[in-house]
């Protein structure tokens, strides 16, 4: 996996955009430099979820930036997405990958150094390590582990990562410091008025 596509990432998360189409924020913010776009459902409408996924795979075709599908691999392979974001009680990423094969780009969630064990992760391609920061996106996100936990768990892998949770312009330079390859946002973009300045703004 090409680490630059970690550098800015969005997570288009429906329950955010509150009935808002995400297709032009994230055309806009894809115009604007965002180099990977993760949608992110967390209610049971399937269908309504496939439906907004091939939206915006249609959006991203020809643009370079690949589309990750957050927790369903059904999903992902249904839509032709690039790849899967798992979280520490969806399936392992070793199962995503014999589903999805070689290529497909699979992250993972760690929300704390003791889930980096020995910082070795089958099938996995990058971290999303947070929040960092308290963050109200996430309705049932871990406590923040700060700028010293996500330096410490940069220091248990050699796998690229990103960091997210409450991160925006204030602070997007902090964490990049820590060593992380990218960072990862929601509201920084998906809440700005004008999508495109915002991300202009964090790159």
């Amino acid at each position: 996996m090409n680490r630059e596509i970690l550098r800015l990432y969005l997570v288009a998360d429906r329950g955010y955009a509150a009935g808002r189409r995400l297709r032009p924020i994230v055309e806009a913010s894809v115009r604007a430099g965002v180099t990977l776009v993760q949608i992110r459902d967390k209610g049971d409408d399937a269908r309504s979820f496939l439906a907004e996924a091939l939206d915006l795979r249609e959006a991203l075709a020809g643009t370079g930036v690949p589309l990750l599908i957050n927790d369903r691999i059904d999903i992902a392979r249904a839509v032709g997405a690039d790849g899967v974001h798992l979280g520490q009680s969806d399936l392992p990423p070793r199962i995503a990958r014999e589903q999805l094969g070689p290529s497909a780009i699979i992250g993972l969630s760690i929300e704390n150094r003791a889930q980096v064990g020995d910082g070795k992760f089958e099938g996995v391609d990058y971290l999303g390590v947070g929040p960092v920061f308290a963050t109200s996106t996430k309705s049932d996100a871990a406590p923040p582990i700060g700028l010293d936990g996500l330096a410490a768990i940069r220091a248990a892998t050699r796998l690229p990562m990103v960091g997210i949770g409450g991160i925006s312009v204030v602070n997007a330079a902090s964490v990049r410091a820590t060593g992380v390859e990218g960072i990862c946002v929601v509201s920084a973009i998906l809440g700005a008025a004008d999508p495109a300045e915002a991300t202009r703004a964090l790159l």
